[in-house]
């Protein structure tokens, strides 16, 4: 498991260069489980008059009423709900929580994953043509995913 503060690292150079993100620390400053209902919350308390959207894909879409608190998320935020694996979430809506709130957001399919990451790593082939160079300098200097 990659440390907190590497993955805090990573985010922040993920996202540096687009002034549209701001990396959080809500998660990794609370003690104990994190669970999104708690995460909500804080940020709701944090922006009170913001238009919230909390963007998951349609497979966590499909499993959010075993979520804690899933009515309380659909409350406090508007689900944006991502297509994924050619699957559409539109589908679902009326079977979930909050599904008739939610905006479904049909989105072109790139072949990524943590998981090829992590693979491409371990086989040799490195991290830069999947993530930013700024994160693959950051896997290839902690030593992250490479084969035992």
């Amino acid at each position: 498991m990659t440390p907190a503060d590497v993955r805090l690292e990573m985010v922040e150079e993920a996202v540096a260069s687009d002034p549209r993100f701001e990396v959080s620390t809500l998660e990794l400053d609370r003690p104990g489980p994190s669970y999104t209902v708690d995460t909500v919350r804080a940020v709701r308390a944090e922006l009170p008059g913001a238009e919230l959207f909390l963007i998951i894909g349609v497979d966590q879409f499909r499993h959010l009423d075993s979520w804690r608190a899933p009515d309380q998320i659909a409350q406090l935020v508007r689900l944006a709900v991502m297509d994924r694996d050619g699957e559409s979430a539109q589908a679902l809506a009326d079977d979930v929580p909050g599904g008739e709130a939610a905006l479904f957001v049909p989105v072109r399919r790139i072949d990524i994953s943590s998981t090829a990451v992590r693979a491409a790593v371990r086989e040799g082939r490195g991290a830069a043509m999947w993530v930013p160079s700024g994160v693959a300098a950051i896997i290839e200097r902690e030593g992250l995913y490479s084969a035992p």
